[in-house]
């Protein structure tokens, strides 16, 4: 069981901000009415102009979360967009290898990045939530879906099973005070959809924001961050690839189709959707781009064999499941249903 919780800013220092302090306040009240102890690094509150200015202090908040005995669990706060330029302080000296202890990580977004570092250094990680956008959602209590996930995870320091959730949600456009206990807006939700492929397919998850990893492959918004990526080794070699199921969710820019159409070109240019066992794609936020998402996935793949689930609630739609990464996992489309094995993550 979770008793310690620390909250980084890894990427954007939004939670510092003043505007968020009302938040702030309510995912850390959300936190203790769930028994956690909370420790908030000392740059996490630093707010954007300093974190963006010093990618070293995130770097170092990160490294102390890991080298403190007390911490059970690192929580991202939000994501962002230049996580990558942590790579430097984490790994020319190995610092990030030294320091690493086997404790439960979870972020999303451009924390994507931050997981490919792990997963490099072999710590199997959790992929979907984090304290800003989930935590301290501004309705009178979490969403039921993703509280379910979240209280999984910290009391038994895994998930075992993921199903759809019976409604989405409309993202919220206004955080402000005014706007605590405020409904989203919800409807219907359908459940995975097969595109293709075998119903059931199993293999270890990795992936996550397909912007984020677009950048890291091809540098399509900041040239640095393929460079750095390549230069620390952080991608995954094609070997590496082999028999793992591929996660792509998009971010909330609601990325253009043909933007979206170049960055799976990018992954299938590397050979890599010849290499793995399935694709699973989170529901895209606020449906936009639903159908067009679906067919730039099926054309640019073009392998009818190849599974390919759609519309899990992970990643930037709302509400948000957590998927462990580096665990073995069993898509069934058909049970409607994710199962991962019975493991002891921290081996």
């Amino acid at each position: 069981m979770v008793k310690t919780v620390a909250i980084v800013s890894l990427s954007h220092g939004t939670l510092g901000e003043g505007f968020a302090k009302h938040e702030l306040e309510l995912g850390l009240s959300r936190l203790e009415k769930f028994g956690l102890k909370v420790k908030l690094m000392k740059n996490a509150l630093k707010g954007h102009d300093f974190l963006k200015a010093h990618p070293e202090k995130r770097a170092e908040d990160l490294l102390q979360a890991f080298n403190d005995d007390e911490v059970d669990m690192i929580l991202c706060a939000i994501g962002g967009d230049d996580t990558f330029r942590l790579l430097p302080y984490l790994f020319e000296n190995d610092e990030l290898k030294k320091a690493m202890n086997k404790k439960i990580f979870l972020g999303f977004s451009d924390t994507t990045t931050n997981h490919f570092m792990l997963n490099k250094l072999g710590l199997k990680t959790f992929y979907g939530q984090s304290f800003l956008a989930d935590v301290c959602e501004l309705e009178n209590e979490i969403l039921p879906y993703t509280k379910k996930y979240f209280e999984e995870l910290i009391s038994t320091e895994t998930v075992r099973e993921i199903t759809p959730s019976d409604v989405w949600y409309e993202c919220r456009t206004d955080f402000g005070e005014n706007q605590k206990g405020i409904k989203l807006n919800s409807h219907k939700n359908e459940g995975f959809e097969l595109l293709q492929g075998s119903a059931v397919f199993s293999g270890k998850i990795l992936g996550g924001c397909i912007e984020t990893i677009f950048d890291m492959y091809e540098g399509e918004w900041y040239k640095e961050a393929a460079e750095l990526c390549e230069k620390y080794g952080i991608l995954p070699t094609l070997k590496e690839w082999e028999g793992k199921i591929l996660l792509l969710e998009s971010s909330e820019m609601k990325t253009e189709p043909e933007t979206y159409l170049r960055a799976l070109q990018a992954l299938k240019s590397r050979g890599i959707f010849d290499v793995i066992n399935g694709i699973i794609v989170g529901k895209p936020a606020d449906e936009a781009y639903y159908e067009e998402y679906k067919k730039a996935l099926i054309d640019t793949v073009n392998n009818k064999a190849l599974p390919i689930v759609y519309n899990v609630n992970v990643g930037h739609a709302l509400p948000r499941c957590i998927i462990p990464f580096g665990v073995n996992a069993t898509v069934d489309a058909e049970g409607q249903r994710i199962i991962f094995e019975r493991t002891k993550w921290r081996d």
